[in-house]
């Protein structure tokens, strides 16, 4: 039987015996649609990739479908109806909304769906908001480049449930950026992951992978734009078993399935809950959202290693968004084995920067240079190496035992005597880590499943939830069902607690505060604030300072 000749004339005729608003409210109720004060134009069927052949696999009408697919029990399709573009400019003047929504993306209401509005309406309201107000700052550009690849725009709104457009984003899977390319992955599209830079931390680098990596799984899947999702989430080969075992296509035929994880389940309605808001925030109750501006910059090329500070100085902007701008780079300064590397500078400040630039000379712009010690290595023939002073290693690295050094450990050398701490803080790990997943036992679950069901092994959840051999769970029993993410250590420094007195120490040449630190057992943040110097502070000789040292030491 076919239903869109049907609809069409029942939308026609009431067109013809009512005016213009009241016929659209009453065909478009007759279709199990709301009325137009409450109801967002539906989106436009999409025509799919133009380099594929057979159009009719991208999302069927309701012509296409059989009798019993038209409503599925919990399934329902939102608006096949051709409506004209005077009625759909009407509706959008009703539903103007601030939040950047094409329709590009036919959007279905299902359990799962109504589930997680739910929950991103209620107790996810605030992160959601976060989200929301995020996405001004990364949209406009995500959609651009989705558009020239010939994706849906709408899809790029997966960034939102990958990473809540979070650039330092790190899963418990070591998933990374806006994203979340594993390694391995991001290595098939181009993104590079050195000691030095994360591509897959850059939003543009990072959308335009995902635009490729998403049009060959719309291909490989013929067409079908959840099932590309859901694969994105999953990977082909567990989305195309499914699609063996249950014989069946459709998305949401596989989520009653056991075939995927309850994550991939929930990640294409994730998304569809994302777009029901997204295109009519103010419903969902997301009124006055502060969105962030869209980043603007120019890049300029590089021809030496650079330090972010000096860029920083030269255009006059604060560190942290120099670092913003260029969210690829891990450390302090431009990747030495880099030529010509593309940096991001405030907008409009391209000429000054570049005439002061070239005005500096080539060693005034690194002042700094990274070694890993390998097998052999002494601090003494290092610092003649890079003919840098060995005490000024000590100091910038904090090191305890300078006779010791570790195999792989990064040393920071500065080529200069005014060095700051930022590079060593570099050192650090600052990607954004989420939560270590867990899972409540239900009735009926066991290792076996709960392992199927989160893509584990049972000897993984034993190992993770100190069980042994044993295989008994219980009901109500909290497990974790990833590993932790790996974090970098914290460094503890011995404090004296005991009796003290008050001394002044003047400054020799040479000295440090880590040496004066280790010569009267105390730590070098308590002499800082005991005299309040800053963390970058350089000591010079002459220069009195104030200790509080155990009694009867005497240095």
């Amino acid at each position: 039987m076919k239903f869109a000749p049907l609809l069409l004339t029942a939308f026609l005729c009431g067109c013809t015996a009512q005016g213009p608003l009241k016929s659209l409210e009453s065909s478009l109720q007759k279709v199990g649609l709301t009325a137009p004060s409450e109801y967002t134009p539906p989106p436009p069927l999409f025509e799919g990739d133009p380099r594929e052949a057979d159009h009719s696999l991208v999302f069927p009408s309701m012509a296409q479908l059989p009798q019993g697919e038209i409503l599925a029990a919990d399934l329902r399709l939102v608006a096949d109806v051709d409506l004209t573009e005077a009625a759909q400019a009407h509706l959008w003047q009703l539903n103007p909304h601030p939040l950047p929504y094409s329709g590009d993306l036919p959007v279905v209401t299902h359990r799962r769906v109504e589930k997680l509005i739910a929950y991103y309406t209620g107790n996810g309201r605030r992160t959601f908001r976060v989200w929301l107000e995020r996405s001004g700052r990364y949209l406009p550009m995500m959609r651009r480049i989705f558009a020239e690849a010939g994706l849906p725009e709408d899809l790029t709104y997966l960034a939102m449930i990958e990473s809540g457009f979070n650039q330092k984003a790190y899963s418990w899977a070591r998933a990374a950026g806006p994203w979340q390319f594993i390694e391995s992955t991001g290595r098939m599209y181009g993104l590079k992951n050195t000691w030095w830079m994360d591509e897959r931390r850059d939003p543009e680098k990072a959308t335009r992978a995902a635009a490729k990596m998403l049009a060959n799984l719309h291909k490989k899947f013929k067409g079908d734009w959840l099932l590309a999702a859901a694969a994105y989430n999953a990977g082909p080969g567990r989305v195309a078993q499914a699609i063996r075992k249950t014989g069946s296509r459709d998305f949401w035929v596989l989520t009653e399935s056991r075939y995927l994880r309850e994550e991939t389940k929930n990640y294409v309605p994730k998304l569809m809950a994302a777009l029901h808001i997204a295109r009519n925030p103010e419903k969902y109750g997301f009124k006055d959202l502060k969105l962030q501006q869209p980043l603007e910059y120019d890049v300029v090329r590089l021809p030496s290693t650079t330090d972010l500070e000096v860029v920083a100085r030269l255009t006059g902007m604060p560190y942290k968004e120099v670092k913003t701008l260029n969210a690829e780079l891990k450390r302090w300064c431009t990747p030495p084995s880099v030529k010509e590397y593309a940096l991001r500078i405030p907008a409009g400040t391209t000429q000054k920067f570049l005439e002061d630039y070239r005005a500096l000379p080539v060693e005034a712009r690194a002042n700094y240079k990274h070694h890993r010690v390998k097998k052999g290595d002494t601090l003494g023939a290092i610092a003649r190496k890079y003919n840098v002073r060995m005490q000024d290693v000590v100091a910038l690295n904090q090191l305890k035992n300078p006779r010791m050094l570790s195999l792989g450990q990064d040393l920071i050398l500065p080529l200069n005597k005014k060095f700051s701490r930022l590079p060593k803080r570099e050192l650090a790990d600052d990607y954004k880590r989420s939560r270590r997943k867990i899972y409540r036992v239900r009735s009926g679950d066991s290792l076996w499943s709960i392992a199927r069901k989160f893509n584990v092994t049972e000897k993984q959840l034993r190992v993770w939830n100190r069980l042994g051999w044993s295989n008994t769970i219980r009901p109500g029993q909290v497990l974790a069902v990833s590993k932790k993410g790996v974090r970098p250590p914290r460094k503890k420094v011995a404090k004296y607690t005991g009796p003290t007195k008050k001394m002044i120490y003047q400054v020799k040449d040479g000295d440090t505060l880590w040496g004066i630190s280790r010569a009267y057992r105390v730590a070098t943040d308590q002499i800082r604030r005991w005299n309040n110097l800053k963390a970058d502070h350089i000591l010079r000789p002459g220069q009195k300072l104030t200790l509080q040292v155990p009694v009867g030491h005497r240095g």
